[in-house]
């Protein structure tokens, strides 16, 4: 009877994530929609010999590796500490003020994040309108390479560090109280039960997350990089789902576009398996 309950989600998944897989072999052909997948010619690797020979594939495979390895590095912190915060709060009434005010920007979506950022971050805007107090003339933030790396992973956390706390918090939410009675009985301080008892119960979360989330490095997220893409700031900009979009979709070169998708989707996999492998070795928590 169980699998019964289970055969729904199973031919779900089974038709629209393994069948669609079938498309992917446009990345070895020369596709053309007139003649359709079976009788487009076969390439082999050319597709992505183009790519990785490209002159700016260096560029955008490390704009790609930079933002992703900084927003994991700085953002991945972020939730643990907030949910740290949230469950010493002993006033409920505060405590959910808070968590809704943290998890409200989640909600907000990348089109409207982007409009606010460009207003924010204008020549005319509020951010340099304080700044002129310091400063002679406004900051182009929008038109400047050196500054979008900070403003797409500073508004990244912002608007998913709330959101992404929910789970620390419901594991905390286990923790056994007398654990924190008996510690303060021997007298320890704030600092060393949270790191003694509230971190380690975190652990095998975090590991959990850590190896999902860098399974997901390569992809960063197209909508807001696109959406904060200028003609002047693309030097840091251009990631591999822009380029993906604009080769495979605008160009309307569907075979380089799935090429170069495949390599993403490939190299993710790979930092995944090497990556859950480290964390079980170390620390014995992982995926499988």
């Amino acid at each position: 009877m169980l699998y019964v309950f289970l055969a729904p989600a199973v031919i779900l998944v089974f038709l629209f994530n393994y069948i669609p897989m079938y498309g992917v072999t446009i990345a070895f052909k020369d596709f053309s929609p007139t003649r359709g997948i079976m009788a487009s010619e076969w390439v082999g690797f050319a597709h992505f010999t183009n790519f990785l020979q490209s002159p700016n594939f260096h560029q955008i495979f490390a704009n790609t590796i930079k933002l992703s390895a900084f927003e994991l590095l700085i953002g991945f912190p972020v939730p643990i500490i907030l949910a740290l915060m949230l469950n010493q709060m002993r006033r409920a009434n505060i405590k959910k003020n808070i968590q809704l005010m943290i998890y409200a920007p989640h909600f907000i979506s990348a089109v409207v994040i982007g409009g606010m950022i460009f207003i924010f971050l204008s020549p005319a805007g509020p951010i340099n309108a304080m700044l002129s107090v310091f400063l002679d003339r406004p900051i182009s933030f929008m038109s400047d390479p050196d500054y979008f790396r900070t403003i797409f992973i500073a508004s990244g956390i912002w608007q998913g560090a709330g959101f992404a706390s929910i789970i620390y918090v419901a594991a905390l939410s286990n923790t056994d109280p007398q654990l924190h009675d008996a510690a303060t009985i021997d007298g320890a301080s704030l600092l060393q039960r949270i790191w003694h008892i509230d971190v380690q119960v975190l652990k095998p979360t975090m590991a959990v997350l850590f190896i999902l989330a860098v399974g997901g490095i390569m992809g960063v997220g197209f909508e807001k990089a696109y959406l904060l893409q200028t003609d002047m700031n693309l030097p840091a900009s251009e990631i591999i789902d822009t380029y993906v979009y604009k080769r495979g979709l605008q160009a309307g070169d569907w075979s380089f576009g799935a090429a170069v998708g495949l390599f993403n989707s490939v190299v993710s996999l790979m930092l995944l398996v090497s990556v859950n492998y480290i964390v079980k070795r170390f620390n014995g928590e992982s995926l499988y």
